[in-house]
């Protein structure tokens, strides 16, 4: 995963609001720890206020912080309010004029679709709250 990437950024942040979710986070605070700007913050932030997965409050004392607490959030509850993919799959727009290149469409795009299948449903076995346990090696 991108460093910089937009999933990145939100699982990075739940998981430090997960380690103390009573504190409240400006964004620009956000912005500081993880190298951007505090309107990439809201951007990346605001789905997941609207998934009700975040709070927001604005003014003096304002900020984010986590809705629910950091068990009952998913890694798949941040990546599906994010609407970002991480498998591309292909839409067959038309069919094309080629048999076997509508068949290898279609089976790809199957796959592809399999394949983030499987990849929310392993990410709902993890919750924001594991992320930010250290491991035991």
């Amino acid at each position: 995963m991108k460093r910089n990437s937009r999933l990145s950024l939100a699982l990075h942040t739940l998981s430090h609001m997960a380690g103390d979710p009573s504190r409240t986070r400006t964004s620009a605070d956000i912005a500081a720890h993880a190298g951007t700007n505090p309107v990439v913050v809201r951007r990346v932030l605001g789905p997941l206020r609207e998934a009700g997965r975040l709070f927001s409050e604005i003014g003096l004392s304002g900020g984010w912080r986590l809705a629910r607490a950091p068990q009952d959030i998913t890694l798949a509850d941040v990546y599906l309010a994010l609407e970002e993919r991480l498998v591309a799959t292909a839409e067959l727009e038309e069919a094309p004029s080629c048999s076997v290149e509508y068949a290898l469409q279609k089976r790809v795009t199957a796959v592809l679709e399999e394949i983030e299948e499987n990849l929310v449903k392993r990410l709902r076995e993890t919750s924001i709250a594991e992320m930010c346990r250290p491991e035991h090696h």
